[in-house]
């Protein structure tokens, strides 16, 4: 079992900016995705942004060139930079890490064990 654990929500106002963090109990090195998703009461639960372990990042149209993903592998940490936050914006957040099957690479694991931390709130005030 991976433990994942999110950190840096709170309440800010509309325009300005949170950064997430995102540690694991296994090196995100060894992760095949890591993502950031948000729910808000009500919901279904939605990808915000994406990093794979080839490089590739996705967004959702909704905060492309305003939220970016990062991960530091020296710090074992993932993160999402968000920028002129708007109302819409607030919900939990949530991490994702998805690891291979023991003993496989991304490339070649037939299954991608994906485990979720409990989330941080992000609140923007008008």
């Amino acid at each position: 079992q991976v433990q994942v654990m999110e950190s840096g929500g709170g309440t800010v106002q509309a325009g300005g900016s949170l950064r997430l963090s995102c540690t694991a109990s296994r090196h995100i090195l060894t992760s095949c995705t890591m993502g950031w998703h948000r729910q808000v009461p009500g919901k279904e639960r939605e990808l915000v942004s994406s990093l794979s372990s080839d490089g590739a990042t996705r967004y959702a149209d909704s905060v492309k060139g305003r939220f970016t993903i990062s991960q530091d592998n020296a710090k074992n940490t993932l993160y999402l930079q968000m920028n002129s936050l708007k109302t819409e914006d607030a919900a939990v957040y949530y991490c994702e890490a998805g690891y291979p099957s023991a003993g496989d690479t991304c490339r070649v694991t037939s299954v991608i064990y994906k485990y979720w931390g409990q989330g941080t709130q992000v609140t923007v005030s008008s």
